[in-house]
């Protein structure tokens, strides 16, 4: 084999990836013939970035490695952190419910010292979402209160909720923030109880009869309020949210009022069954067609009873647009955390997104929903970022198999840059020098690997092509190995043999930033956790075969 080539693609965030240092700037006297830039002065911060990571994954990994891999001991890295905010970003509120219960399950069996078969990056992923939706809960509750203080009327201005301060993962052991996550879970219901139940008195203060002073009417309003609020707190759990509880229908149809007590005592549970962050106007609709019902009670019950049916429809369609509303600011909540979030000191600073943050702030703030395009535009910056931090995710990682090569079979190893967005992982197996080298090439998500030797392009002598042949049968061998550590690195990886024959002359990666130091980590992660099995190699063709590696 010459030349092959594979699209790695990330099946689970490994919890410890930390984000790299910038590259050097672009000197154009430094930029050899070649494309590839030195690194030699940003060799001791980069090598130092490195050591410092790999010295993290070994203290967070090292008792997990000889203590039946005990997730809780895992540190989340910079990069795994913000790339774990950015997926959960792209899913729906109930799909981080849903990873709400997960992370809370594991920590019921933890607690019960029942074994879980998650592996540690099914536990940090579902802890890390959880995370995400708490603050992503947090930022819309205040930017609801912070709404409300604009408010005038009764019942006089909002409570402020203790609320909570934003969950921080990164850097954080698992079992750390599940208790963390525990916590703010509890502070962050209490808060939203407070604001909802101070939302559903100014409802109550809208949606009086004419005569205040009527017992009863104020008696059934209560008690249907006190209700709605229990039904509402039940539905904010993380339960609830994943769609173990249905929204209970807004009322049961009922007969026609038969006279005016009892159309008050109808109307006043129809509007107690209003969702505590409905839209005022809905609610005036709501009110006004009790007061209809009220007023035809006496003389025309059946008319009453359309007035009635009326109010629970609007009520019905005021609490869907509410629970709307709320998935709607928290989603916005949830995307602005991840567009203005800013890298460690010392790393590349990704691409900002001012279009779409101006539009989620105005949001927030005002409450004014995204409009289809708006929409459009948040996403499309949300998915940029995402698939800018894959790629960043993905070098990692092959970068740390290449290590992981040089430090199982020995040699050396170096990462280089080329032109443009290119990186270089060049290897030199033992026994392959001076001559021989393995380059693989990380480009647009294509990661390419080439058998090279030393030179330029020309004929070749029959003992260099007969080396050159032998040193390509080996790389079949070496992506074997390649494939089973970027597995175990959680990237799923196929290569495509694209020619079969003869080396590729190049130059090595010159003062190429020495990898040998990095950490083994994928040898640990393996002997730390045997439930997870790597699959046989295999290797796709050009003829199109697909047959096992060996």
């Amino acid at each position: 084999m010459s030349s092959g080539f594979a699209l790695p693609s990330i099946e689970m965030v490994a919890p410890a990836v930390y984000f790299p240092p910038p590259p050097p700037p672009l000197d154009p006297q430094a930029l050899p013939h070649t494309g590839m830039l030195h690194l030699h002065d940003a060799a001791g911060q980069a090598s130092g970035h490195l050591t410092d990571a790999a010295g993290q994954l070994t203290d967070a990994a090292g008792h997990a490695a000889h203590q039946a891999a005990d997730a809780a001991l895992q540190v989340l890295g910079s990069l795994s952190g913000v790339l774990l905010v950015g997926r959960a970003a792209l899913l729906g509120t109930r799909l981080l419910a849903a990873g709400a219960v997960r992370a809370a399950e594991e920590q019921r069996c933890l607690e019960r010292r029942q074994r879980i078969a998650a592996t540690a990056a099914e536990q940090w992923e579902a802890a890390a979402f959880a995370a995400v939706r708490v603050n992503a809960r947090r930022h819309a509750l205040l930017a609801r209160i912070a709404r409300a203080q604009a408010l005038d009327g009764p019942p006089g201005p909002p409570p402020r909720p203790d609320v909570p301060p934003p969950l921080a993962p990164v850097g954080a052991r698992l079992a750390d923030l599940r208790r963390e996550l525990a916590r703010a879970e509890q502070a962050l219901h209490s808060a939203e109880q407070a604001q909802a139940a101070w939302e559903q008195r100014r409802l109550a203060a809208q949606c009086r009869l004419d005569e205040d002073h009527d017992d009863d009417w104020q008696l059934a309003l209560r008690e249907s309020r006190e209700r709605a609020l229990r039904r509402y707190a039940a539905e904010r759990t993380a339960d609830a949210e994943a769609g173990r509880l249905p929204h209970p229908a807004a009322g049961r149809p009922a007969p026609a009022p038969t006279d005016v007590r009892e159309a008050r005592r109808t109307g006043a549970r129809i509007l107690g069954e209003l969702d505590p962050y409905a839209a005022p106007e809905a609610a005036g609709l709501a009110a006004q067609a009790v007061r209809d019902a009220v007023r035809r009670a006496a003389e025309d019950p059946r008319r009453a009873r359309i007035h009635l049916t009326e109010a629970r429809k609007f009520v019905r369609d005021a609490n869907r647009q509410a629970r709307e509303t709320r998935e709607a600011q928290e989603r916005a909540a949830l995307h602005h955390d991840f567009l203005v979030y800013e890298t460690p000191e010392g790393a590349e600073d990704l691409t900002p997104a001012p279009d779409a943050v101006a539009l989620l702030r105005r949001t927030l703030d005002e409450g004014v929903p995204l409009g289809p395009a708006e929409r459009e535009l948040v996403e499309r910056r949300v998915t940029e970022r995402v698939r800018a931090l894959e790629a960043l995710y993905v070098q990692e990682r092959c970068a740390g198999a290449v290590a992981e090569l040089a430090r199982r079979f020995g040699g050396r190893a170096g990462l280089g840059r080329g032109a443009g967005q290119e990186v270089r992982l060049d290897w030199t197996p033992p026994g392959w020098d001076p001559g021989h080298w393995l380059r693989a090439t990380l480009l647009d998500g294509r990661l390419s690997v080439a058998t090279m030797y030393r030179g330029g392009p020309g004929e070749r002598t029959p003992q260099q092509r007969a080396l050159d042949d032998e040193r390509c049968a080996e790389t079949r061998t070496r992506l074997t190995e390649l494939e089973r550590i970027t597995e175990s690195l959680g990237l799923e990886v196929e290569f495509t043999v694209e020619h079969a024959e003869g080396a590729l002359p190049g130059v090595p990666g010159e003062n190429a930033l020495v990898l040998d130091d990095l950490i083994g980590e994928a040898e640990q992660l393996a002997d730390a956790y045997q439930d997870v099995l790597p699959r046989p190699a295999r290797q796709r063709h050009a003829d199109g075969s697909d047959r096992r590696a060996g």
